[in-house]
């Protein structure tokens, strides 16, 4: 559309591509000081590397696709045992799903919230957010409901939330309607993806 000079309304490309890329996501947040969970800065393919990654990140694990989505390229590993094989499933869905097989580590959380937070920004840069949703009631990573308020949270958290959600939408030069997502365990909160 910007190369045909038609004004498209929504993000620019170049957030989408961000935002798109798990691991490139990852590292925007972190520099904009959105709390990440632990886990890799990058795709790794080399299988001692991998398992290095995984014992400093201690397990459980999750294996995600780079360019997931919809809960394709998932797979949770409790040991070193079967860390190679879950990464060759997940490389091989996240290929057949996404045409990209990178895959890379994040600490499981167990058992998490999963709220999202609601934004609109314009091409001035001004972002607000609409508040939260609780999205945990899920089967497969698929949400079966979504509710608001969530009640785990409190008004310090969801302030928080909110902000770094506003952040991180500034950070990608963000336009119009957005969603950030994260988990909240044990009154912490991770960003998970936009």
């Amino acid at each position: 559309c910007a190369e045909a000079g038609i004004t498209f309304i929504g993000p620019p490309a170049e957030a989408i591509r961000l935002m798109g890329d798990k691991v490139a996501a990852r590292k925007v947040a972190e520099a904009a000081g959105v709390p990440l969970i632990p886990g890799m800065k990058d795709d790794i393919t080399d299988s001692g590397e991998l398992a290095a990654a995984a014992a400093e990140i201690g397990y459980p694990v999750m294996l995600k696709a780079v360019a997931g989505g919809g809960g394709k390229g998932i797979r949770i590993v409790e040991g070193e045992d079967g860390l190679e094989e879950a990464a060759q499933l997940a490389r091989a869905e996240a290929r057949t799903a996404f045409g990209d097989d990178r895959v890379y580590l994040e600490k499981l959380i167990d058992r998490p919230r999963h709220v999202e937070i609601q934004i609109m920004a314009d091409r001035a840069g001004e972002v607000m957010h609409y508040g939260e949703r609780e999205c945990s009631v899920q089967r497969r990573h698929q949400k079966l409901v979504e509710e608001s308020p969530c009640v785990a949270i409190s008004q310090e958290i969801r302030d928080e939330m909110g902000k770094a959600a506003c952040d991180l939408a500034r950070a990608v030069s963000y336009v119009g309607a957005g969603t950030v997502e994260f988990l909240y365990s044990e009154g912490r909160f991770y960003f998970l993806e936009m």
